[in-house]
Parts: structure tokens; sequence; C-alpha cells
């Protein structure tokens, strides 16, 4: 059965994350495109482990939990949803295409479409699911750069354009737990994305900016410049990396190393860890009669390591695609793990740029419980919903990329086009 979002305007995201799911329900009036939250939901996430579905019951049953409890909240029943993609496979690359124009005519709609449309003609990528197909720069002659062509003249049209992937097949994964939750999904985008559109003023899109959302599995990396997205990927590490490294390295369990990362942890070593101590849990033997005492220095000794670690990563990524070494270019951090203290410092020191930590800020009077980096990505597949430019081109044959549920992109875009 297909559905698609109403005329009522209620629009809904679910981020899957690796440590949590979570799905947001929301109304939104068409005219100010003004956001209201309506229902929340929150569950611990099972059968994922760094953005990729393990096991489809667990997974799906964690989605029903979510999205039932935003249900009960919102007092409604929804049937589609705006979905995230993460996990370390993801890939971008940027492509140039460009058409010939007439002389004596200024550029209309009709030559942005068909430039758009023939701009993947050329892809061969059977195996992949394309997430993102971002419009870039437009050029007049291979010379001046615009973003709006419409009503200029010139010879050709030229259009470097972002493409977003993913495998088909950890696609379908996800899908069909989506399918088995007896939902749609309506619209797709990359985790990093969503976050950087929650969280990324205009300037720092147009002044060039990266936004590292480190979460329990994965650390999604999403870099824009001059107002556009220019480059994605995940890294297959996050927070519950150095929750692991705890529970190994103090021999507790899992969910005792996780509270010392967060009551005591600090992503760098000073001389006072030395003189502070903690209490720890054995592992299996978690009553106040085990309880033995550590320097505090024990705990930063574990995590120093591995956010550094991360953050070497990150630089590797943003060094093999030229944007380690721009001045001029900042780094956000969002996420459930850049609340880790100290974080921020580690990153400047890294990466030698100047980094903010990101809390979702582009929807007005959001409640107070979901102002926190943990659900950069969740709001910000409202953002990317209601203000998606995006126009995926239809299949251009056998070999090329795998575009599929455009019928359900298609009804949504219409909904966007018909409300906004």
């Amino acid at each position: 059965m297909n559905h698609s979002f109403s005329r009522q305007s209620t629009l809904a995201t679910l981020d899957i994350g690796s440590s949590k799911v979570c799905c947001l329900i929301a109304h939104v009036t068409p005219r100010d495109k003004k956001i209201e939250i309506v229902g929340y939901g929150y569950n611990a996430s099972k059968g994922i482990k760094n953005g990729v579905i393990t096991d489809i019951n667990q997974a799906t049953l964690s989605v029903c939990n979510a999205v039932e409890d935003a249900e009960q909240k919102a007092k409604e029943r929804i049937s589609s949803l705006i979905v995230n993609i993460s996990g370390d496979k993801t890939q971008s690359f940027i492509k140039h295409s460009s058409v010939q124009l007439h002389k004596n005519k200024p550029v209309t709609e009709i030559d942005i479409e068909k430039l758009i449309t023939q701009s993947p003609s050329k892809l061969k990528l059977p195996d992949s699911e394309l997430i993102h197909c971002v419009p870039m720069n437009y050029t007049i002659d291979k010379r001046e750069v615009v973003k709006d062509p419409r009503n200029f003249y010139g010879e050709t049209l030229g259009l470097d354009m972002l493409f977003g992937v993913y495998p088909s097949i950890l696609y379908k994964n996800l899908s069909n737990i989506i399918e088995n939750a007896h939902l749609d999904i309506a619209l797709k985008t990359f985790s990093g994305y969503a976050s950087a559109l929650a969280c990324l003023v205009e300037d720092e899109k147009e002044l060039g900016a990266t936004v590292v959302d480190i979460g329990g599995g994965t650390t999604s990396i999403t870099t824009f410049k001059n107002g556009f997205p220019i480059y994605f990927s995940t890294l297959p590490v996050g927070g519950n990396n150095i929750t692991n490294d705890i529970a190994w390295g103090l021999t507790t369990s899992f969910a005792h190393a996780e509270d010392l990362k967060i009551r005591h942890g600090c992503a760098f070593l000073i001389s006072q860890d030395e003189l502070q101590t903690i209490d720890v849990y054995p592992v299996g033997e978690e009553d106040d009669n085990s309880i033995r005492s550590i320097p505090k220095s024990d705990l930063i000794n574990i995590i120093a390591p591995r956010v550094e670690e991360i953050f070497e990563m990150v630089a590797k990524k943003l060094d093999e695609q030229g944007l380690k070494d721009i001045s001029n270019h900042r780094v956000v951090l969002t996420g459930g793990c850049s609340s880790l203290s100290g974080i921020r410092e580690v990153a400047s020191l890294i990466l030698n740029k100047q980094v903010r930590l990101g809390v979702p800020r582009n929807i007005p009077n959001i409640p107070t419980y979901l102002y926190d980096p943990k659900y950069s990505t969740a709001l910000g597949m409202l953002l990317f919903a209601i203000n998606c430019k995006e126009r995926h081109p239809a299949p251009i044959g056998q070999n090329t990329i795998n575009l599929t549920n455009l019928s359900a992109i298609g009804k949504i875009f219409t909904w966007l086009k018909e409300n906004f």
C-alpha cells in the first residue's frame, strides 16, 4: 500500500543510529514554513552497528517503538517518513556537464531541466542507490559562476552537481525494516547533511565549513562552500568505540563505561586528573561492596587516544579532498559524542582550524529537550524536506545508477510544491 504526506502539513523524520532511534512528528504551516514539533519518540537502537543494519528483527522493533511513542504523543498516525542514511559506505563525487544555448535567447527553465536531466547520463554505478543529487555552481561559457542562470545570455550553460550514493544492498536492508514497520520512505538524506542544515549558519555555508557529526557508531563529514554541500563521507567510528575501549580497559560493563564517559570523561589529560579518583564497578559485580577506586587519569588515558584517532581520520578525509589547508574553513562538531568535555580543543589542535560546538539552531522554538547535539540529524531532516531543491533524474538505462523509490520521492516533491 502506497502512502504520501497529506495536505494537513504533517512531516515525520526517523533518525536510525547505532545508539538510538529517534522519531519526530511535526506540523508545518505552508506559507511561512513554521515547524511545530508535536510528537517525539526515542528508543535505544538494537540490530544496528556502525550505521549498518545487522539484525532485521531487532532493528524493526527499535523503529516501531520509537514511531509508536511519537505517534502517541502527537495523537496521530503516520504512514511515510524522511529517513537518514549513514554507514561508512557513503560516497560523494562532483560531475560537470553542459548544454548548448541559443545565442539570441536567455537561459530558460527548460535549459536548466535539460542540463539536470542529462547530468548523470554517463554514471555507471549499477550497485548504488542515489541519495543526493545537488545542483551546485552554474557557469556561463565556462567562465562566469552564477547561482541562478535564468535570463543570462551565453553559448553554453554548465553545471557542477554533487552526487551522494550508497550501496543498493545496504539501502535495501534499511528499506526492509521500514516496510516491516508498515511505513514508507518518502525521502532520504545522509545523516551528516541533515545535521549540517540544523547547525550551520548561512555565513558558514557560504565561506566554507565542515560539520563533523560524531554519533554512536559513525562519524559523518559534510562540507559546505558557496552555499552548497561539496563533500559527503562517513567514518565507521564514534562514541560507542570510546565506550567499548573503557569497558575493556577498566573491565566493566558497557552501561557503566558509558556512564563513566558521560560523567567523568574528557578528551585530554590535565595534571589534576592524576590526583582525582573515580569509582568503577567490575563487570558482573555491580554492587557497592565490589567498587574499586582508580585515578581519573586512567579513564582519560583510554579516551584520549580514540578521540585523537577519530580526528586524525577526519583530517585524512579532508586532506584527500583538498579541504584540510583552506585557511578560512571552520569546523562545527555535533552529534551525541560532541558533548564530551575537551573534544573541541582536541579537534582544533588536530585539524588546525577554528572549531565550535553545534546544536540545532535553525528551527525556532523547538522543545528544550531537543536542543541537544544528538538531535541535530532528526531536526535537520525536517529542514531538508521543506527546503529541498534536488531534482532526481529518471533512470537512464542499464548499467547506470539505480534510482529506486522514485514514486515516493515524487509524492513528497508534489506535496512540497503544493504546500510551499
